[in-house]
């Protein structure tokens, strides 16, 4: 017998609504889709660029405040992460570090990096594509942007278009191995 899971592993805390602070695709609304479909598109652009291919767009209400895709290879910036740049880039449009009222939609699901990063920039919500069994920090892995213990939560939303983010991911790396 293993030892019980950590409830803080295991829980979905959210403390800004009241209800479950990790949903599902559907739950998601006509513009968090078409967000989607720009953050696969915007992926799409990264692959034809040799990049690993995900995509990200920060928007609020039906608006874009920034969007991003991958340039680690491009900038040999080992940070150069979609969802960081698009967080970044969308700071500086609002003139606040505060993403408070934002979503973000991105192609794959965040990496500790950018979970964290989430945190920080107090973004309202994320909604993602392909979960990443490797490297998950918002459901598979690690529940970053959930945990209680830290001073901010984000919703979570996971498997948003996640068959055409997987299908992006797959067909890059079939690519490279081949």
């Amino acid at each position: 017998m293993g030892q019980p899971p950590d409830p803080q592993l295991t829980k979905r805390p959210d403390h800004t609504d009241g209800g479950s602070a990790h949903q599902t695709a559907s739950d998601v609304s006509a513009t968090d889709l078409a967000m989607m479909e720009r953050a696969i598109a915007l992926a799409a652009q990264a692959a034809r660029r040799a990049e690993v291919p995900v995509g990200a767009v920060v928007y609020k209400g039906d608006r874009i405040i920034a969007e991003a895709a991958n340039n680690r290879e491009a900038a040999q910036d080992p940070v150069g992460h979609a969802e960081l740049l698009a967080m970044s880039k969308a700071g500086k449009a609002l003139g606040n570090w505060r993403l408070t009222d934002c979503t973000l939609a991105v192609t794959l699901e965040p990496c500790p990096m950018c979970a964290g990063a989430m945190v920080n920039a107090r973004l309202g919500r994320v909604i993602y594509g392909a979960d990443d069994p490797k490297a998950g920090a918002c459901r598979t892995l690690f529940r970053i942007p959930t945990d209680e213990r830290l001073n901010h939560r984000v919703r979570v939303i996971s498997g948003v278009l996640a068959d055409q983010c997987q299908k992006q991911l797959r067909e890059f790396f079939g690519r490279r191995r081949s």
